[in-house]
């Protein structure tokens, strides 16, 4: 019988930490991406609404000069793929513990290299950015917490934090006028070396078009900082299209550049070819 009640309870212990009710989120979670020029930004933050209370005051929902995890739940999480400026400041790629400090008349942002830890242990911390930003008031209220990215361009947006009848635009502004026209210049002045590598090894490798290969291994062996194993690649192709003497040359370069490169394995195998083609 003893045996039997301890089975029993055993059994409802398990049906009890196994089972987990589903209920919907009083503050839903949200994650929002937005590409701003070649930078990708992400917002992860959970939604409070008003639902009836005050936003301000005895009993409201925040204190005024007190900061706050500018969200639910979970601290409010942005993060950058590049460098940006946000409201004229520097702030280096990475993810961000964002908190924020509400005023009458304006918001106080302040960033910490991201921690997955409870936002009050953010508040000990020194932030690594910090600014203040005047907010607008507007006539008609935002039910839930809004954060977003508004007014964009190709090199710029706003982070826009919208609650009660207060909104915060946080201009960012994306540096990448340099890299842009770097990738013009790189894209437009043809493939590169590697390319044309990557290319002829196809073309050799799966024998479709042995004079096609050899023109493109070419371009990038007739540069005097070709390496080793794309030189090694051209005595290949040059002995299955049967130019012997061409290969012999290139395959003793390759065994020159091998040498110096401290491969072992691409100096006895371009010596097999200079022997195998000296018979």
């Amino acid at each position: 019988m003893i045996k039997f009640i301890f089975i029993a309870l055993a059994f409802c212990v398990s049906l009890t930490t196994s089972a987990q009710i589903k209920l919907p989120a009083v503050s839903p979670a949200i994650e929002i991406t937005q590409q701003i020029g070649l930078t990708t930004a992400t917002l992860s933050y959970s939604r409070p609404s008003l639902r009836g209370r005050k936003l301000f005051g005895e009993e409201g929902i925040l204190v005024l000069g007190k900061k706050w995890r500018t969200g639910a739940n979970a601290t409010t999480k942005v993060a950058f793929s590049n460098d940006i400026e946000i409201n004229s400041q520097k702030l280096p790629k990475g993810v961000y513990a964002l908190l924020t400090t509400p005023q009458e008349k304006a918001w106080t942002f302040h960033f910490y290299p991201y921690e997955k830890i409870p936002y009050t242990e953010f508040l000990d911390k020194e932030a690594i950015l910090e600014f203040t930003v005047a907010s607008q008031k507007t006539s008609c209220a935002t039910e839930t917490l809004s954060l977003h990215f508004d007014a964009l361009t190709i090199n710029s947006a706003n982070l826009v934090l919208q609650w009660g009848n207060y909104r915060v635009e946080v201009p960012i502004k994306i540096n990448e006028h340099e890299k842009i026209l770097a990738n013009i210049e790189q894209e437009l002045s043809g493939p590169s070396s590697f390319d044309y590598f990557q290319a002829a090894l196809y073309l050799h490798e799966t024998q479709t078009d042995l004079l096609l290969a050899l023109n493109y291994i070419q371009k990038v062996t007739q540069d005097d900082a070709a390496l080793f194993f794309q030189v090694y690649r051209e005595a290949l192709i040059l002995k299955d299209l049967n130019r012997k003497k061409e290969a012999v040359e290139a395959a003793k370069r390759s065994m020159e550049l091998s040498e110096k490169a401290g491969n072992d394995d691409l100096v006895r195998l371009s010596k097999q070819i200079i022997e195998s083609l000296s018979e």
